[in-house]
């Protein structure tokens, strides 16, 4: 099953407080970016974030759930939080790691 248009603009609007997001369209579901760096993505209309460390202090009764089959678990975003969601995304931003550059 594919994430809809409508999903990823509401998880766009939860997001709005925080600038420089942004998305990839890749086989139906989205990669989602805060400033240049991987965050998680949305599979299956549910917003999932990257486990690092401050995600799983932050969101320690979070659901975990796998993005799809093969990969490893992903933390549910709790996305009608806003304040959280936004604080969460920022603390984790200093332990992902440096967005890749695009051989050509």
């Amino acid at each position: 099953m594919s994430s809809s248009k409508a999903y990823l603009d509401f998880v766009l609007e939860q997001l709005s407080e925080l600038d420089c997001i942004s998305y990839r369209t890749m086989m139906g579901e989205y990669v989602m970016y805060y400033r240049g760096k991987v965050i998680g993505g949305i599979y299956d209309d549910r917003f999932l974030l990257k486990p690092t460390k401050s995600v799983v202090a932050m969101m320690p009764d979070a659901t975990r759930e796998i993005p799809y089959p093969g990969a490893k678990e992903m933390i549910l975003a709790d996305i009608d939080d806003r304040t959280l969601t936004a604080s969460v995304i920022k603390a984790m931003y200093e332990e992902l790691p440096a967005a890749k550059k695009n051989k050509l």
